[in-house]
């Protein structure tokens, strides 16, 4: 036995031993071996002894069995909390670590992959990623400069990013500007598309060479429906054609109902409906390698938030502070801290080459990432540096609370402490 799990006529059970406090009821020595009858022996299946009685469970589904028990109980008269039916599935309930297949839980080998005979030639053959095999990407990555860690600069992102080294930044986590008249505080976003992707993709090929090897790009995209525009294909055409891995697409679900049924398109009428969509798009893309190497000790995902966030559809409400930034497209915080504990390690370096005001560089500090934010508008810039200050003040009011009882310190050391954390600001000169 190891980890509790054993091999029965082939099959692997998870053992469950239930201790008995005191013989079991003629009734209860019925039930069990007809609980045997009801459910396929490779779901589970029971065991006695005058000590113990032994679950060998594999998969179930709980609310069936407990709807059985129920029924069996109440047809043998027996007591509805005192009996070894209610130990059995609180032991079940105990186990907080399973998979699902449609009713059931499943309870061995269900976090391992289906095993395939061959899995490596079997991809070579399939063409795995065959559109990025032939890069040329370096393996050597390279130190992000201190001059620019932590830093929130004004200007073009294509022409700052050109002073980065090769290969020095582990996860890039945008929202390009969108190209629909949205009133971006500095510059027009109307612009001719083929300008526009000129420009965008020149950006984005700066992204691919700082960009380390393993690192990832995850750009939030919103396609322009009401054009039929699929700008989430284009930029996903372009990172292919430069031989980047597509690692995948979530769904960013935001319950946004609030688009007309007529809108741009037909009513009841075949003719020319107009699909509504509520969500948006994360395309995820890989330099290199599909694996990102970092300290193991440095992921600070959790279980829980892994478990639910592999799931590629993120029900996450839009931003609610927009007005209060001045900045009409903003994503939300949780969605950053859902990319960045997911794509990178603590202390990976993080960037944001459209960083607006500053969502992405917000959320990196907060979890322990450094982070470069670049963006053309220098007041988007201004307010980026704002949401940092806040952010540490508000450590430092925090500390300052914890501290409060101990009143030995001077007046000039809590004005020192109070003085802002970030000067980060940078105008690029070139």
């Amino acid at each position: 036995m190891k980890n509790n799990i054993v091999v029965v006529d082939k099959e692997k059970y998870k053992v469950i031993n239930v201790s008995l406090i005191m013989p079991l009821s003629t009734e209860e020595l019925k039930i069990l071996p007809y609980l045997n009858t009801l459910f396929p022996k490779t779901d589970l299946f029971f065991e006695i002894t005058k000590e113990k009685v032994t679950i060998y469970l594999r998969e179930i589904d709980l609310k069936l069995f407990k709807d059985k028990v129920k029924e069996l109980i109440k047809m043998y008269n027996l007591s509805p909390v005192e009996n070894v039916f209610v130990q059995i599935i609180n032991s079940i309930e105990a186990i907080k670590s399973y998979g699902l297949k449609g009713k059931k839980r499943l309870y061995v080998d269900y976090d391992k992959e289906r095993k395939v005979k061959q899995r490596k030639q079997k991809e070579i053959r399939r063409g795995k990623f065959y559109y990025a095999l032939d890069h040329n990407f370096s393996r050597k990555n390279n130190l992000f400069p201190l001059e620019y860690t932590n830093k929130i600069i004004c200007g073009d992102s294509e022409e700052i990013l050109k002073k980065l080294p090769d290969n020095c930044v582990d996860l890039i986590f945008t929202s390009p500007p969108y190209n629909f008249g949205l009133e971006y505080e500095t510059h027009k976003d109307e612009v001719k598309w083929n300008e526009y992707f000129d420009k965008l993709f020149a950006i984005f090929k700066e992204c691919i060479r700082v960009l380390k090897f393993g690192g990832r790009i995850v750009v939030n995209v919103q396609p322009l429906f009401s054009d039929y525009i699929p700008i989430h294909h284009i930029i996903s055409n372009f990172f292919m054609n430069n031989k980047l891995i597509w690692k995948g697409e979530i769904l960013w679900d935001k319950h946004n109902y609030n688009c007309k049924y007529t809108a741009w398109g037909s009513w009841k009428s075949p003719s020319n409906p107009y699909l509504k969509y509520t969500w948006e798009f994360l395309e995820v893309f890989c330099k290199g390698d599909l694996k990102h190497r970092g300290d193991i000790t440095k992921a600070d995902i959790t279980a829980d938030e892994f478990k639910k966030w592999v799931y590629a559809k993120w029900d996450i409400a839009p931003e609610k502070d927009m007005n209060k930034w001045g900045h009409p497209a903003m994503f939300p915080e949780e969605l950053t801290k859902r990319v960045i504990k997911m794509f990178s390690f603590e202390n990976d370096v993080i960037l944001d080459p459209f960083n607006g005001v500053g969502t992405t560089t917000k959320v990196a500090k907060e979890l322990n990432r450094k982070f470069l934010g670049i963006d053309i508008s220098e007041e988007y810039c201004k307010k980026a540096e704002e949401r940092l200050m806040i952010m540490g003040q508000e450590l430092v009011d925090s500390k300052d609370e914890i501290k409060s009882g101990n009143r030995s310190k001077s007046n000039k050391e809590s004005k020192s402490r109070a003085l802002p954390l970030f000067d980060n600001v940078e105008n690029d000169k070139s």
